[in-house]
């Protein structure tokens, strides 16, 4: 598949991407209006766009929809600063919701999703995508620096000055906001729980990837897609605790 449109380059954004692009496919046909809740950077919205969907992308960020809003050149798509409960307020109606990894980075994640079930048709589709916050990526990487940060001081220092050396920088290809903290750490037990108390059931979920995004391996991944594709296969053979990350499709109740 070709990725018209989009930032993403590696193994795992495409995979998820294409979960995405598949399960809007299978629910509501090639064409239909699709909400990208979250949409960061346009990535997801602009590529759905060019496959034919007429998607409006939201978001809080006022730099991440600047960095969308510049690179959109599709009449179907459009963005904007804008928060869901608007839309529900506005009485808006979708037959298909992205929320691609969003919940993290949430105080509250059960607010919005109480307001997509709104906003969603009856028989519509929400897909929500979330790293697994017990998998290799969150429980090696995340969490052990998102701790160092809390506590300053040298280590702090150092770490950032690692990361700056490396090329990494505060944002990423999905989002140019400022804050990209994750403050929610899912289990699969704990999204479904999630999904139930929002009156949804979850109909399919799959694994992303494994240990490629993993430092110090992440150093020679980030140069060979192989190995990343390799690591993404590698993860649809394991047990879900194993995935870095979960794919989802949910459906009202």
């Amino acid at each position: 598949m070709e990725h018209e449109l989009t930032l993403y380059t590696k193994a795992e954004d495409l995979k998820r991407l294409n979960f995405i692009h598949t399960s809007i496919s299978q629910a509501i046909g090639g064409k239909g209006e699709v909400l990208d809740v979250g949409c960061g950077n346009g990535n997801i919205s602009l590529f759905l766009g060019q496959k034919g969907y007429k998607v409006k992308g939201i978001d809080i960020s006022p730099e991440a929809i600047d960095v969308a809003k510049g690179r959109n050149t599709n009449p179907n798509v459009s963005f904007e600063v804008q928060p869901a409960e608007e839309l529900r307020d506005n009485g808006e109606r979708y037959k298909a919701i992205v929320c691609s990894e969003v919940l993290e980075h949430l105080d509250e994640p059960q607010l919005l999703i109480d307001v997509l079930y709104d906003i969603l048709d009856d028989d519509g589709v929400l897909v929500v995508t979330v790293p697994n916050g017990y998998g290799p990526r969150e429980v090696i990487m995340t969490k052990p620096m998102q701790a160092i940060y809390r506590r300053g001081g040298w280590l702090k220092r150092a770490l950032l000055g690692t990361k700056a050396s490396l090329g990494y920088s505060g944002t990423t290809v999905q989002s140019a906001a400022e804050d990209l903290t994750h403050v929610q750490f899912f289990s699969r037990t704990s999204l479904k729980a999630l999904a139930k108390k929002g009156r949804f059931h979850i109909e399919r979920i799959r694994n992303a990837n494994f240990v490629e995004a993993v430092f110090p391996y992440s150093l020679l991944t980030n140069r060979i897609m192989a190995l990343q594709q390799l690591d993404c296969k590698v993860a649809d053979t394991l047990p879900i605790g194993f995935t870095s990350g979960f794919y989802t499709v949910w459906k009202k109740q």
